[in-house]
């Protein structure tokens, strides 16, 4: 043992638990330790700072809160004379906050605090150095010792090679030279520990960890500096870069684009916009907006409808045709984009002004790469199965249907198919028939509607031989004969006569038929596919439909949605009916992206049958291979186009029943259109016009 050491030897202050009173034993103690004994046995220590009281003369202190607070000698490091310095010693030592101390006849002479110690282990010139520079060296985090006067005393290489530095430029000199000069006095000032300090400098990229070296009085005499490399930290600076570079790309993109282009954030507020606006549109330059809530200024009367406001309420693409107070119509299309988490973030506001027929030549450039792009959505959707190749869509409704249908695949349950007139029931059978298990087998249709009520029980259950005057001698099979083991779509099934009703549930549920004429049953493997546009339920209801007959082929119900709840199919469609028509007659129109989205905006009340029928009077009518919303417009009626003479019952003043009317009208439009634009073209007059009027009767209202 060495005379340093020797010197800062404290001595054993032991307190027995057999003794009172306890005070007595505890007076006098002027160091931060003392040891319990029991039995004449010292078997554990208590740090007075576990204690939470300043001194050992505190009241506070109890025999129970000492015991409960000591820690066993076991646990505590011990140095005898000639011991070999090792790296499990230095650990064992670094484990509690002193180290006891025996003479050669293994007597307990006293204790060290493990801040002396490993100071002394420091200082000393001999082997212990090296254990030291391999322990430091053995931490793969870079590590700075500070002294009391803020200088660098010692580092190990992980540190010297994350901050790029050597060790004769670091030793000695002052280290908020190289770290954080008020985090290093914070530590020194307060003894508090500071955690995860991101340091970036030109030369580094680290992470920091400031904790205080504490003496035995426990005042702060140094501190360790932990380092962590950050390599992403780098990679973070030059994506900052990228995304600056970014930014100035995007501005130049907005600066050059033909449209009006809005950046709106999920509140509805402005963010950017391009160089070129609509000015007729807004009363002020959009600088000056930016920062500003668009529904906000659409509640007070600056515009209507707000785009950004349909778009989050609907949380899907909105395209709207709107009119400024000159006239001019513009086409507005907002379209919502969603984080990973699939929350809306941003809204892109496209608009256009539609009434100006200009940079045609540009547009046909846009329309073709937009046809090219059609093409390969419909290559790549033709593709799926071969049940969808007839099937063309792009709406989640529709493929939710298809997933249906692939479900059905493996199962030969009778299926329901529903919707209007139009929306492609038939196909729907088809591509049941083409993706289950019974494609290979036959499919045949039949319209219940279109056969006369005589004819339609033979044609369905067929006739023997001589069951009819006029009948095929040789009798004929029926359609559940000729479709045994395929699939058999009765088409309007809700016209089938009553009498029938009775037979075709025999069928279904004892799966034989009686030809007419016949009286053996033949049995029969049929899967049926019924279809129709009408309510069954209240058919049911009204007793024109027989209500065992409903449940029997309402197993697997499908609902086909009309098109104006699946707009987003609209483009597609269209393109698809052009391209076969310029197929056939070795032509190549175009539409304008205008055009397919005021396409997009019509409600169809006829549904695919109608557009189609549109999209050929189209192609037959223009002068022009590119087909613009100017051109579509005419051919487009929207809002309700019958027309009802209103009541008079007694005589007012002509002004008076004027006004009674228009608001009436306004009102109706608005109930049932909801926004200022979609109530404008129904009424034929402006947007604008409607805002005002609209603005007039609620001030009338509020009068009365």
């Amino acid at each position: 043992m060495n005379k340093a050491v020797q010197d800062k030897l404290k001595p054993i202050f032991t307190i027995s638990e057999d003794v009172e009173p306890l005070s007595e034993q505890l007076a006098g103690n002027k160091e931060h330790f003392v040891f319990l004994q029991k039995k004449n046995k010292v078997y554990a220590y208590v740090f007075l700072k576990d204690l939470g009281v300043d001194s050992w003369a505190s009241p506070d202190i109890t025999l129970k809160r000492l015991q409960s607070n000591a820690i066993s000698l076991e646990n505590v490091g011990i140095l005898k004379p000639n011991n070999t310095i090792t790296l499990p010693f230095i650990f064992w030592i670094m484990g509690e906050p002193i180290v006891l101390v025996k003479d050669e006849s293994n007597k307990l002479i006293g204790y060290i605090t493990r801040e002396d110690m490993l100071v002394e282990l420091f200082r000393e010139e001999n082997k212990n150095i090296n254990l030291l520079k391999i322990l430091l060296a053995s931490i793969p985090m870079g590590m700075f010792v500070v002294d009391h006067e803020r200088r660098v005393v010692n580092c190990n290489e992980s540190g010297l090679r994350m901050i790029h530095s050597t060790l004769d430029k670091v030793m000695g000199i002052e280290a908020g030279s190289i770290f954080r000069k008020d985090h290093l006095e914070k530590v020194f000032s307060t003894g508090e520990t500071l955690l995860n300090q991101i340091h970036i400098t030109d030369e580094m990229g680290v992470l920091i960890d400031y904790s205080p070296i504490e003496n035995s009085q426990g005042k702060v005499d140094g501190a360790v500096i932990i380092v962590q490399d950050l390599p992403m930290v780098k990679e973070m600076a030059m994506e900052i870069e990228f995304v600056k570079d970014l930014n100035q790309d995007l501005n130049a993109i907005l600066s050059t684009i033909y449209d009006e282009i809005l950046v709106v954030n999920e509140k509805g507020i402005l963010l950017r916009h391009s160089e070129n606006y609509i000015s007729d549109f807004w009363k002020e330059d959009l600088k000056n907006i930016v920062g500003k809530n668009l529904l906000e200024m659409e509640r007070n009367g600056v515009f209507t409808p707000s785009v950004a406001r349909l778009v989050i309420e609907k949380g899907k693409k909105v395209s709207i045709v709107q009119e400024t107070e000159s006239g001019k119509k513009i086409l507005a299309i907002g379209n919502p984009f969603f984080n990973d988490e699939g929350k809306l973030q941003r809204i892109i506001i496209a608009s256009r002004d539609i009434t100006e027929n200009t940079k045609l030549k540009s547009e046909l450039m846009q329309t073709k790469e937009i046809s090219r792009k059609y093409k390969e959505e419909l290559d790549s959707l033709r593709n799926k199965t071969e049940a969808s190749k007839k099937i063309i869509y792009r709406s989640s409704k529709m493929e939710k249907i298809m997933i249906q249908i692939r479900k059905l695949a493996g199962f030969s349950s009778t299926v329901l198919v529903l919707g209007e007139s139009g929306v492609g029931k038939e196909l729907i059978a088809q591509a049941i028939h083409k993706e289950g298990n019974r494609s290979n087998r036959p499919y045949l249709t039949i319209n219940c509607g279109a056969i006369p009520e005589n004819l339609l029980e033979s044609e369905l259950f067929g006739y023997t031989k001589g069951a009819f005057t006029g009948a095929d001698p040789n009798g004929k099979m029926g359609y559940f004969q000729q479709a045994d083991g395929g699939i058999l779509f009765l088409d309007e099934i809700g016209e089938i006569p009553t009498h029938l009703q009775v037979k075709l549930l025999r069928v279904l549920q004892q799966n034989e038929v009686v030809p007419v004429g016949g009286a053996q049953a033949i049995p029969v493997d049929v899967q049926i596919i019924a279809a129709t546009n009408k309510d069954l339920g209240k058919m049911v209801e009204e007793g024109t439909f027989r209500e065992d007959l409903f449940y029997r082929i309402n197993v697997i119900p499908i609902y086909v949605p009309p098109l104006r709840e699946r707009s987003e199919d609209v483009p597609l469609l269209a393109y698809h009916f052009l391209r076969k028509l310029n197929q056939q007659y070795g032509k190549n129109y175009h539409f304008t992206p205008d055009a397919l989205s005021l396409l997009e905006v019509y409600t169809w009340p006829g549904n695919i049958r109608e557009l189609q029928n549109l999209i050929e009077r189209l192609f037959v009518t223009a002068d022009d291979e590119v087909i613009t919303a100017n051109f579509v417009s005419q051919f487009l009626k929207f809002g309700n186009n019958g027309k009802t003479k209103p009541m008079v019952t007694g005589i007012i003043p002509l002004k008076e029943a004027q006004d009674h009317v228009e608001e009436q009208l306004i009102s109706l439009a608005m109930e049932k259109y909801k926004t200022t634009t979609k109530a404008a073209i129904a009424l034929g007059i402006s947007q604008s016009a409607v805002s005002r009027k609209l603005h007039k009767i609620s001030q009338r209202q509020k009068n009365h």
